[in-house]
């Protein structure tokens, strides 16, 4: 299955509900499920971005869906970024010409 990196930047909303946080995480987590896909990590960060998440799931359009429904509720902001493995990094190399 493909893996996705999402980088999430908190909205002021976001921010001022902070506390729910930690459910909100373990409702994306339920939606990335529902769609066949799955959350490998889900890191709280410091810096230009405040939580990062990998996941897999069965389609870009499945990671676009899940990255769009989280945004729409008005929490925070997304950039959601195709993660190749090494092995599959490997397999686009050797089609170079």
């Amino acid at each position: 299955m493909p893996t996705y990196a999402t980088l999430f930047q908190w909205t002021g909303q976001g921010v001022e509900d902070v506390r729910n946080a930690p459910a909100r995480f373990e409702a994306s987590k339920k939606l990335a499920e529902s769609v066949g896909g799955k959350v490998l990590g889900l890191y709280v960060t410091m810096g230009q971005y405040d939580i990062v998440a990998v996941t897999e799931g069965p389609s870009d359009e499945m990671a676009a869906a899940v990255a769009l429904s989280i945004a729409s509720k008005g929490n925070a902001r997304t950039v959601t970024m195709r993660a190749f493995t090494g092995s599959e990094f490997a397999e686009i190399v050797k089609k170079i010409s």
